[in-house]
């Protein structure tokens, strides 16, 4: 199993920041065989069905190419332009192949660890330089194993090539006795054969090759447990810097809660130490819902901004104990609170809807049931049983 510079072992799987900064440093799984392979079969599909046209334009080619007129070859200028004109046409012949080739080896490349481009990749490196680590990688498991699957191959495409071979024996030999442009067409289609064949012994190989080259790239990027944690503290953040994002957290759900303390339609008080501030809309048929809560300096605050917005107070120590304990930001209040905040809703409404000259109602006395009743600093009081 691997270990690192000290001597811990890695066990454990590479994260994501570590895969993704291993192909920012141009660190991807390839599969040269899976290139070979592509490149093999593309080129057994283009010869089967472009390679009479190829040869046959190589042949014109050649034919215009070795017939000189007497005047060019003593003219310098026209066996230089002749032999620009014959390089032009022997790719133009050569085309389907060429572009195959190019279009192949770029996907074959793309099917095994991505689209990959890593300036980093590009910067000189001066370990690679140094001798004792060439011999370290010559000598190393992987060596080994690249050494076998080399000689594998090399015997498997031996063996195809030596039964294709004996195959096409007469077909091969028979071209001798065809035609030219016949002969070039039945070229074609027996190199194309030959390609086909090549190419499933390259599959073979591809097969094996791909899952263990993915293996040895995560294998290479396993970390130990230690990495991990450090990693993870790292990706964390500092204390004091956490400590810092739940602090600017803090004051945006103030903020948040302080504007919503002027849509609330009572602010039920302790009457100084705590404030909550409840808000219903009965059109909705929900029950209330706590929109602003706080102790101290927070419900000093949520009272004078209810106060410059005409919110009125009610004062109900044992209620604002209980809501604040029991009932988060934005949440409804418990059902077993409903009974002494509706009282309050009804006592705040009659007063909004009574004119001057009317008697002020009756001041409730709301009433907690004793499972949801809190201590006075706000703590919910544990049930028995």
């Amino acid at each position: 199993m691997a270990e690192n510079e000290n001597g811990q072992e890695k066990t454990e799987e590479p994260s994501d920041k570590r895969l993704r900064e291993a192909r920012e440093r141009g660190q991807v799984a390839r599969s040269r065989e899976l290139g070979s392979l592509a490149l093999t079969a593309g080129s057994a599909i283009v010869f089967l069905v472009f390679g009479g046209q190829m040869l046959g334009s190589l042949a014109a080619m050649l034919r215009h190419a070795l017939i000189i007129p007497r005047a060019e070859m003593f003219d310098p200028a026209a066996m230089f332009a002749r032999l620009a004109s014959t390089f032009v046409a022997g790719f133009l012949a050569l085309w389907p192949f060429f572009v195959a080739a190019v279009l192949l080896a770029l996907a074959s490349s793309l099917l095994v660890g991505g689209w990959n481009f890593s300036t980093q990749a590009m910067a000189p490196n001066l370990d690679r330089l140094n001798p004792l680590s060439g011999l370290k990688r010559m000598f190393s498991m992987r060596s080994a194993v690249e050494l076998a699957k080399t000689l594998a191959k090399f015997v498997l495409i031996l063996g195809i090539a030596i039964g294709l071979f004996q195959a096409m024996e007469r077909d091969f030999i028979g071209l001798g006795q065809m035609a030219l442009h016949p002969a070039l067409a039945r070229s074609a289609e027996l190199l194309g054969w030959a390609f086909l064949g090549l190419s499933m012994g390259l599959l073979v190989v591809a097969l094996v090759d791909v899952p263990f080259q993915l293996y040895e790239y995560k294998k290479g990027l396993r970390m130990t447990r230690q990495e991990v944690i450090d990693e993870f503290k790292e990706m964390e953040g500092k204390p004091e810097i956490k400590q810092k994002i739940r602090q600017m957290q803090r004051q945006l759900s103030q903020r948040r809660m302080m504007e919503a303390v002027p849509t609330a339609d009572v602010i039920i008080t302790n009457p100084s130490h705590f404030a909550v501030a409840i808000r219903y809309l009965p059109e909705r048929g929900d029950a209330p819902v706590v929109v602003a809560k706080g102790v101290d300096e927070i419900a000093l605050t949520i009272r004078k901004i209810a106060t410059a917005h005409a919110v009125p107070s009610f004062e109900a120590p044992p209620l604002a104990r209980s809501l604040y304990a029991h009932v988060e930001i934005d949440q409804p209040i418990p059902v077993g609170l409903y009974t002494a905040v509706a009282q309050v809703l009804a006592y705040v409404f009659q007063l909004k809807r009574n004119s001057p000259s009317d008697l002020p109602p009756d001041r409730p006395e709301p009433s907690v049931p004793d499972d949801l009743l809190a201590d006075e600093f706000g703590r919910g009081k544990p049930t028995s049983g």
